[in-house]
């Protein structure tokens, strides 16, 4: 079925209003999950919203908490999380650094004991919109093996940049294993089974059942090159915010443990040289110029994708499961919400 932008927004909002969170932290908690489905990543999406809604019930989000910061130097914002909401966590704390950079050049926030960020594109396209560039980090359980392993022994440890340009930003946003264990997960709720080579079971045999995948481990991008990158990022995130190690951390995919990952936002003062937004506009312009290989397939940049399905959504509603829809109306207190949209 198909639901507009705002109808999504709307009862995301009201659902955690019902579960006693303030309305601005609802709104942003909503507004990442609906992006992500309007973005075409429903693992990050809607479909992470009856989680939420049952970690706060077993005490495991605080939803009135923006965490307690604290200096750790000068261009070095620490931040214990005390288990609130992710977004509304990161972007007070990246709030509260941003006036700082022009006088500082760059600086960091480190969290630790926040939930789930969702996609880290929100973040620095938020840096971006500010006039730096955004650097985010995140880690998680261990869900990755390592290249030439079988058990999971790191996190998907997301990265995201944003650069600020004449024109939109270059975003790039990923993990560093092959793909994020909410895709996993969702394959599980969607009952299909995953494709070749994403995922070992628990015995370290290849697996397309996304129920088995769940229990064992996810292959790294590039082998050893996502290998590499994924455990220097374990130890990077570690280093700064203080938080667990991939083995010791809980609480992204659960609903009953209180998470311990950690979260690095990094608020960069850019270059002053004379039209250098507009040179590097011109640069990507040249990127999606240049010969495609295969005619009608254009080349894009990172975010090009993420935007055109977000406007598309923004114009024309997205899908969602029925299902998954109906189970969310089924979750609010007044348990009435009109159904608007068309079945596919």
């Amino acid at each position: 079925m198909r639901i507009s932008e705002a109808s999504a927004l709307a009862l995301a909002t009201r659902l955690l209003e019902e579960h006693d969170a303030p309305h601005d932290h609802a709104a942003l908690q909503a507004r990442v999950l609906v992006t992500a489905e309007m973005k075409g990543h429903p693992s990050h999406g809607l479909y992470r919203l009856p989680r939420l809604i049952e970690r706060i019930e077993r005490g495991v989000i605080d939803p009135q908490t923006k965490g307690t910061q604290r200096w750790r130097a000068d261009a070095v914002l620490e931040v214990e999380g005390s288990s609130g909401f992710g977004p509304v966590v990161a972007m007070a704390a990246i709030e509260r650094l941003a006036p700082h950079i022009p006088d500082l050049g760059i600086g960091l926030v480190a969290v630790r004991n926040a939930n789930h960020l969702g996609m880290l594109a929100h973040y620095v396209e938020a840096i971006a919109a500010m006039g730096f560039v955004g650097i985010a980090l995140s880690s998680s359980e261990a869900l990755v093996h390592p290249f030439g392993g079988t058990r999971a022994m790191l996190g998907t440890n997301p990265i995201a940049i944003a650069v600020p340009t004449a024109e939109e930003p270059l975003v790039l946003d990923l993990a560093t294993s092959l793909v994020p264990m909410g895709r996993i997960h969702h394959h599980a709720a969607t009952g299909r089974p995953i494709p070749e080579g994403w995922a070992r079971d628990a015995a370290g045999n290849p697996t397309t059942d996304p129920g088995r995948a769940k229990a064992g481990a996810i292959a790294p991008f590039g082998d050893a090159k996502g290998y590499g990158l994924g455990i220097a990022m374990e130890l990077l995130v570690a280093a700064l915010a203080g938080s667990a190690l991939a083995p010791d951390v809980r609480g992204t995919l659960d609903s009953q443990s209180p998470c311990n990952k950690g979260d690095v936002f990094i608020l960069i003062e850019p270059s002053l040289a004379p039209g250098l937004p507009a040179r590097l506009s011109t640069y990507l312009d040249a990127v999606r110029a240049s010969p495609p290989a295969s005619a009608g397939e254009p080349v894009l940049v990172p975010g090009d994708r993420a935007r055109r399905r977000r406007a598309a959504a923004s114009r024309n509603g997205f899908e969602i499961d029925q299902r998954l829809w109906e189970d969310l109306n089924a979750l609010s207190r007044p348990r009435i919400l009109a159904f608007e949209g068309q079945r596919s």
